[in-house]
């Protein structure tokens, strides 16, 4: 235990050190971001004004101060009891308005931010100079470099595929006012910086910021009731308009363009790389309110949005597309399409008249898919009588015969404008827009079969059964024709419900198309028998056929590997499947791919954060050693979430860490929390970010990235003693000291992420307080707001320290593998993210909530402890003390406004300390979720 601690109690703990002093600001810094820092006074004093002149002089004054004093206590002048003593007796009528205030300037900062980034690759761009790493540009000059011949890269890349899958989170509940208001600040902020303006139109943009500003702060950042489901839908879905529709295509379009002319002889398709996914409405792992219902509005929902997209451009594309038929030709092709001849007057404006006729198919379509009321009258007019599409590639095939009829009238330019991004926008987002993702946990799925076989009389307790006996009865059964129920068969109301929500998934994929609902996902697998009960029960609702030995199922069943042990047992389990004969045939109808999915999240809760990302690691050396061996392809689909803790962090690097053969091609990745809003809002953030994904998706699949050549081998044992020792120094500390879930639930805002209604979806798996039934998301958003971080760090420290001990060259190994390996890189680039994020002084203020004395210091003090060591190592290893070296972007966060968050954590303890004694007021509750929501955005991937 640290002096400090040892000889004063953690009642009187200060932090000897300041995170500020590891993270380094030098003058040259201070001069680059010194336009943000305008910026970011230009929207705080906007801000300001209208807290001043719409909340009083009183609230404004409290902000100022706070604000005055946080930036005191960062420069150590006063000490943090004197910014906590202001809010110590502060009524809850002043509190939330506070709160509201730095929440506010957290989002405002972020934007700035956003815009200083864009900046900064502006000026890049125009100096010349070489492209930055994880842009296109930047690929595609490593692949000329590279000197790869087009059979490389058609192998490589021949069905390569991009999936960001977008996924709910308890703290992006941001309502579409403010998602609108914050876009619309962004654009005026864009505008006043790339524009000349005279003084009245600098006068002018201004007034439209504070417009803009006055919205937010009339605006409830949060809602009263609890998110639902639903909300959580329309939410997912805004990304669409926002930036996806607009976007996707361009890039779609652009890729593969360029490949196509540096590789024509490559072979590669016209077949979008990147598509959407979706898990929300389909996730059910933990989640009682995902119901048959759900699915079919999740699903109902996106392909309205889809199809409604698409009737708008076409009757924009109408409006453009003008040319008379006395002055360009028309094909007899095109005339068929409109339906008309070259005699008929009305087809003076050929194209005008087939694009008409289009949307009134499309229009045909969407009434066969929707309700009435879904559409508008004039939709509805349009379609009556019309031929409805059987799929979007009819649809695709008309609007090919207006391409080529474009092009051969030498309109190119034309045909490349709105047309392009419909066919391709057609392409990507079909009828269906994205993939519904469904998931459910093993354990259910045991629980379901087991009455399914009973209520059939196969077998009377399934669940006793041992893992062959399993096996061979749940092979028979999807060998076979006939289903195990029937309509109106009386069972439970868990094997209702289940069997309920895959039949509306499988009239989703009839209504909508195969790619509706792709993947079927098994949480907690860990046999072949887990993923043998979701096929059965895939086939119960007609997805799976048995198909006399030739199976077929346009669903992938896809088992999800979360804990440590079961990423260990991943690449058997597969080669278990894989050895039954019905199995491999069904891979093999499935384009010889199988998808596994990996659990950053529970394996972190179960062993820490060194053990997890090698467990992941290795886990995926053995599965490409696998599928290898077995001649099929490998899809991983990374469960990541937006902090460290849940497998975070720069996804370019990340990609590039994963070891060789892991990506060949394909990727999926989880999406979600703030992290969607501040990658995917807008189309300039959203753009660069997925290109982000496939820029590192295309090096990992064409070029050596892990660098370690000859030296793999023991680099792989090394990590193995590394990652044993981290996942025993925090299991120590996580499983093993007595009373530390105690401990967890009392200094964090646990209990409150579920009393307070924050999400859709219970904070645990189970009405336990076992760690291992906790949920991931409220493990590390607990963490996270308390500013200890602990999933993203704890262990790494001890295990480096027993390693390297008093061996000069077991260090010089390590700082080898820091300049060398990606992975390494990775590893302790996204552990200085979170170190740097974290504050022990405002953790010390959360751990005084926790009523035994005794827990207090033992738990806090081996917190500390390993925090001082983890920091100290991190210096020995990487040779410098700068924690943020290699992040210059997070590093302004640290530095600039990282004190802003001081008085939402000072105001959060507070408040959970009078919640807790039984100040349960409506006002007290809304300034913890307001200090919850703010702290999100400011830190930007909580949980």
């Amino acid at each position: 235990m640290s002096e400090t601690i040892s000889s004063r109690g953690a009642a009187q703990w200060r932090p000897s050190i300041s995170i500020v002093d590891h993270v380094v600001v030098d003058d040259e810094g201070r001069a680059l971001t010194e336009p943000l820092r305008e910026d970011i006074r230009l929207l705080g004093g906007i801000l300001g004004d209208v807290v001043r002149e719409h909340s009083g002089v009183d609230v404004f004054d409290l902000v100022e101060n706070a604000r005055i004093a946080a930036f005191r206590v960062r420069r150590s002048e006063i000490d943090r009891d004197e910014l906590a003593d202001m809010f110590v007796d502060l009524d809850e009528t002043s509190a939330v308005p506070v709160i509201r205030a730095f929440s506010h300037f957290a989002l405002l900062a972020n934007l700035a931010e956003d815009i200083h980034r864009e900046r900064r690759r502006a000026i890049h761009i125009h100096a010349g100079d070489p492209p930055q790493d994880s842009s296109l540009a930047a690929t595609y000059q490593k692949l000329s470099d590279a000197g790869l011949g087009d059979d490389r890269v058609g192998a490589a890349l021949a069905d390569a595929t991009v999936v960001p899958v977008i996924t709910a989170h308890p703290t992006e509940t941001r309502r579409r006012t403010v998602f609108e208001a914050q876009n619309r600040i962004t654009e005026l902020m864009r505008f006043r910086g790339r524009t000349q303006l005279t003084p009245e139109e600098d006068a002018e943009v201004l007034e439209g910021l504070r417009r803009q500003i006055l919205t937010l702060w009339q605006t409830a950042l949060i809602r009263l009731e609890r998110l639902t489901i639903s909300d959580e839908i329309r939410s997912g879905l805004r990304y669409y308009d926002a930036s996806f529709f607009d976007v996707v295509p361009r890039i779609n379009t652009a890729v593969r363009a360029r490949l196509h002319e540096a590789y024509p002889d490559a072979g590669l398709g016209d077949q979008p790389m990147i598509r959407m996914g979706s898990w929300i409405g389909g996730d059910r792992d933990g989640n009682p309110y995902v119901t048959d219902e759900i699915v079919t509005e999740a699903t109902t929902s996106a392909a309205r949005t889809a199809v409604t997209h698409h009737l708008a451009e076409l009757e924009t594309l109408a409006q453009e597309l003008s040319m008379s038929a006395r002055l360009i030709g028309s094909s007899e092709s095109l005339l068929a399409l409109a339906e008309t001849d070259s005699d008929d007057p009305g087809a003076d404006e050929p194209f005008r008249v087939a694009l008409r006729h289009v949307r009134a198919r499309l229009a045909a379509t969407a009434a066969h898919m929707f309700t009435p009321e879904a559409l508008s009258a004039d939709d509805r007019r349009l379609g009556d009588g019309k031929a409805a599409y059987d799929d979007a590639a009819d649809l695709l095939a008309d609007l090919d015969i207006i391409d080529a009829e474009l092009r051969s009238n030498r309109d190119e330019s034309i045909a490349d404008d709105r047309l392009l991004r419909l066919r391709e926008g057609v392409r990507t987002f079909g009828f269906h827009l994205s993939g519904l993702d469904m998931r459910q946990n093993s354990e259910m799925h045991e629980e379901v079969i087991g009455e399914l076989l009973a209520w059939a009389g196969v077998h009377p307790d399934y669940a006793s059964l041992d893992e062959d006996q399993r096996v061979a009865i749940l092979s028979a059964e999807l060998q076979a024709r006939r289903p195990l129920t029937r309509p109106g068969a009386r069972l439970s109301e868990l094997a209702t419900k289940e069997l309920g929500i895959v039949t509306a998934g499988a009239r989703a994929v009839e209504v909508f198309g195969p790619q509706a609902v792709p993947n079927y996902i098994i949480s907690m697998c860990t046999s072949v028998s887990d993923m043998l009960e979701a096929m059965v029960l895939l086939k119960e609702a007609g997805l799976f056929d048995p198909n006399d030995g030739e199976p077929r199922c346009s669903v992938r069943v896809v088992p999800l590997f979360e804990t440590i042990e079961d990423l260990q047992q991943g690449a058997s389990t597969l080669q278990a499947m894989l050895e039954l004969d019905f199995y491999r045939a069904l891979v093999r109808s499935q384009q010889n791919i199988q998808e596994i999915m990996l659990g950053y999240s529970d394996s972190n809760k179960d062993g820490g954060y060194m053990a997890a990302n090698w467990a992941l690691y290795r886990a995926e050396l053995d599965l490409v050693a696998t599928a290898a061996e077995n001649g099929i392809r490998l899809r991983l689909f990374h469960g990541r979430g937006g902090t460290v803790g849940r497998g975070g962090g720069p996804s370019y690097d990340a990609i590039l860490a994963q070891p060789p053969g892991a990506v060949q091609g394909s990727l999926r990745i989880t999406e979600q929390g703030e992290i969607i809003a501040a990658k995917y809002a807008e189309p300039v953030a959203a753009r660069r970010n997925l290109e982000t994904l496939l820029a590192a998706t295309i090096e990992s699949s064409l070029l050596d990235v892990e660098g370690l050549g000859d030296e793999s081998e023991s680099a792989y044992e090394t990590m193995d003693e590394l990652a044993a020792l981290a996942r025993s120094a925090y299991s120590e500390l996580v499983h093993d000291t007595p009373g530390f879930v105690e401990y967890f639930t009392t200094s964090t805002p646990l209990s409150e992420i579920g009393a307070l209604n924050i999400g859709s979806r219970p904070a645990s798996r189970k009405q336990t307080e076992k760690i291992s039934d906790l949920r991931a998301i409220p493990w590390v958003l607990s963490w996270t707001q308390s500013r200890v971080m602990l999933p993203g760090w704890y262990g790494t420290g001890s295990a480096f320290e027993q390693w390297i001990g008093d061996d000069t060259g077991r260090l010089e190994t390590l700082r080898r593998y820091y300049a060398e390996w990606p992975f390494f890189q990775t590893v302790m680039s996204n552990m200085a993210q979170v170190l740097a994020k974290s504050d022990m002084g405002l953790a010390h203020r959360y751990a005084q909530l926790v009523p035994d004395e005794t827990l207090r210091e033992t738990v806090f003090g081996k917190i500390v402890d390993e925090h001082e060591r983890t920091i100290a190592m991190y210096a020995r290893i990487t040779g410098t003390d700068d924690l943020l070296a290699d992040n210059a972007a997070l590093k302004r966060s640290v530095y600039n406004r990282f004190p802003y968050l001081e008085p939402l954590n000072l105001l959060q303890v507070e408040l959970l300390r009078r919640f807790r004694a039984g100040e349960d007021t409506p006002l007290v509750r809304r300034g913890i979720q307001l200090t919850m929501n703010g702290l999100a955005t400011a830190l930007r991937n909580s949980g």
